[in-house]
């Protein structure tokens, strides 16, 4: 079976932060501060791969590029045979977006209003809709918080919410970026179940995860894509991990990976 992810040499440069004069005197300054370099995986269909790596490793600039936020500044990538920068459109029908720190939903409608409105962006006829949000609730257990507004809400509540609107229609590949980060133990715990359960055993559906959770990689990931200063230092089940290392736990085996920091002057 082809891969559904497919990422060759990709780069990605940002311009730097100009602030004051210097950000009406060049409001085009070159791209050098590097977020990617030379990064290059594929992913099978129906897996979870986990995104690791220390704070400005690349993971959300990776993310995006996926899903058609950014563009890369070179190399390829391919979501269920799309380029992304070519074919755009494809590659947003073929995915799923759901971040742990944005909601986006508006806060007087309630949370069947919302999916109705986002259903309705997503090409979806209204007897469709309504039968997908049903099903989408009953799966997600959001049956009682459909009718009240989204403010009233937990956050764990949202977040089930925002992966609703996410598989609304029925995407292949679902791109989660620290997917349980404001959540509590318990509701993560949960959140995690329902991915791996629902999602992946049940429906197959391919999962890109950035997180910084080893528990929450130990419990999903199948392969784990370890970046540090944009460049891929890994790509491996977490025991190839472990042989590879010579370790015991999946702590020890990044550790050992990442490089060493350097001490201060």
């Amino acid at each position: 079976m082809a891969p559904v992810l497919i990422v060759e040499n990709l780069f990605k440069y940002f311009p730097p932060a100009q602030t004051g004069w210097r950000a009406m005197l060049q409001p085009l300054a070159r791209a050098t501060l590097r977020a990617l370099a030379a990064v290059s995986f594929t992913q099978e269909p129906g897996t979870a791969m986990a995104l690791v790596g220390p704070n400005g490793a690349g993971k959300s600039t990776l993310l995006r590029i996926l899903a058609t936020l950014l563009l890369p500044t070179r190399g390829t990538a391919r979501v269920a045979g799309f380029d992304v920068v070519r074919h755009p459109a494809e590659v947003r029908r073929r995915i799923g977006v759901h971040s742990g720190t944005d909601g986006g939903f508006y806060a007087r409608l309630t949370a069947r209003e919302n999916l109705r409105f986002f259903a309705t962006l997503n090409n979806l006829r209204d007897a469709e809709a309504r039968a997908r949000i049903a099903e989408l609730a009953e799966w997600l257990h959001l049956g009682p918080a459909l009718d009240r507004q989204v403010r009233t809400l937990s956050t764990g509540t949202v977040h089930r919410l925002s992966l609703a609107r996410a598989l609304l229609h029925r995407p292949p590949v679902l791109l989660l970026d620290e997917p349980t980060r404001s959540l509590d133990p318990l509701a993560a715990a949960s959140f995690r179940r329902l991915l791996r359960e629902e999602l992946m055993d049940r429906e197959g559906i391919t999962v890109l995860f950035s997180s910084h959770a080893l528990e929450e990689v130990r419990a999903l990931a199948d392969r784990i894509l370890l970046l540090d200063s944009g460049r891929l230092l890994a790509c491996a089940s977490p025991a190839e991990l472990l042989r590879r290392t010579a370790t015991d736990t999946l702590e020890a085996a990044l550790a050992r990976l990442l490089p060493s920091p350097e001490p201060a002057p």
